[in-house]
């Protein structure tokens, strides 16, 4: 059956179906496409480190997750500067932080973590490992959870200052700035313990409702005050030379600051609610 030019039905059975090859070939944004991918090459690459296992790879596959982190806070800026936002670049972009910030630092915690003690063969150290792969796991599902929600949610209500959940580069920035800091595995059964409790703090403040400071208000093309370019200069220098310490320092300020200041404004809003 054929339909011409003229003919109602025809036109509608080809209409959806032009749009649909049209949505196909539509392009993607490049240089915040290369941002992403780098930071993806990043998890990628601390995940094969880890498998092996040495305390140098360990300290490798930390460093990685910090690049991960370095492009992926690039890929975003840059799409908003360029005006290069797009449904594409955020799904993308999801999908590899599920790798470099939670498939990756949870292996990297396990190993670290609880692997080193697992060769010997005491009743414990079997259930030691069962708890650490399934925190692991519960550290990835959150991870998971986190960024979904901000897919449909986006930033706290009130402007784009605060991230609802602790956002989950700074998650996985924490467990790899400890290691880094450390380097050598755990061997000690009850620092096991909290190290695990530590991952496991991390997933729930992933998925909490608290919120955390997202910088994102800063104005980097307007006049700032000049000390504020000596503060920078020494902050990274800091994170260079002293990055041991420099960078635990920040990862914990940051990854605690979200819960001091829920206390404070709940402090606030008990001392505004009390009657005169």
């Amino acid at each position: 059956m054929e339909f011409n030019e003229l003919d109602p039905i025809g036109h509608e059975e080809e209409s959806p179906r032009l749009l649909r090859s049209h949505r196909h070939r539509r392009g993607i944004y490049i240089l915040p496409g290369i941002f992403t991918v780098a930071n993806l090459l990043c998890g990628y690459y601390a995940v094969l480190a880890t498998l092996e296992g040495a305390p140098s790879d360990l300290d490798n596959a930390a460093r990685a997750i910090g690049v991960a982190i370095l492009f992926d806070s690039l890929d975003g800026r840059v799409a908003r500067a360029m005006g290069t936002n797009s449904e594409f670049g955020k799904q993308f972009d999801s999908l590899a932080d599920v790798v470099s910030f939670g498939i990756a630092p949870a292996l990297l915690a396990y190993v670290w973590g609880v692997r080193s003690m697992a060769a010997t063969e005491a009743p414990q150290m079997l259930h030691l490992t069962q708890l650490g792969w399934l925190i692991g796991f519960f550290f990835v599902v959150c991870c998971a959870w986190r960024l979904a929600r901000f897919n449909i949610q986006g930033m706290a209500p009130g402007g784009g200052r605060f991230f609802v959940g602790m956002p989950t580069p700074a998650a996985a920035g924490m467990i790899a700035a400890v290691i880094h800091f450390v380097v050598y595995p755990i061997q000690d059964v009850k620092i096991s313990l909290l190290w695990l409790l530590l991952v496991l703090s991390l997933g729930v403040l992933m998925s909490s409702s608290l919120r955390y400071y997202s910088f994102k208000d800063i104005q980097w093309t307007r006049r700032q005050p000049s000390l504020a370019v000596v503060l920078i200069a020494l902050l990274i220098g800091a994170a260079v030379y002293l990055s041991r310490p420099t960078l635990l320092a920040i990862a914990g300020v940051y990854s605690i600051h979200g819960v001091v200041l829920q206390v404070v404004r709940t402090v606030r809003h008990r001392l505004a609610s009390r009657p005169a």
